[in-house]
């Protein structure tokens, strides 16, 4: 009986290993997601603003 007790916990915890696996993994890629959605919005808002001094400094390069 004994066995059949510690071969069940052993499958409880192999199956519950899996699951927060699976879990850490979503929690990645919302994570991931939002990075991508900040990196967006940055790059929206900050890119005309910083388009005239870049334009300023070709100019002279060219």
């Amino acid at each position: 009986m004994l066995r059949f007790q510690l071969a069940v916990l052993r499958l409880l915890g192999t199956e519950r290993r899996h699951r927060e696996q699976g879990a850490t993994l979503v929690e990645y890629a919302l994570l991931l997601a939002l990075i991508v959605v900040v990196c967006i919005s940055a790059v929206t808002l900050v890119g005309p603003a910083a388009s005239t001094p870049l334009s300023s400094i070709r100019g002279p390069l060219r």
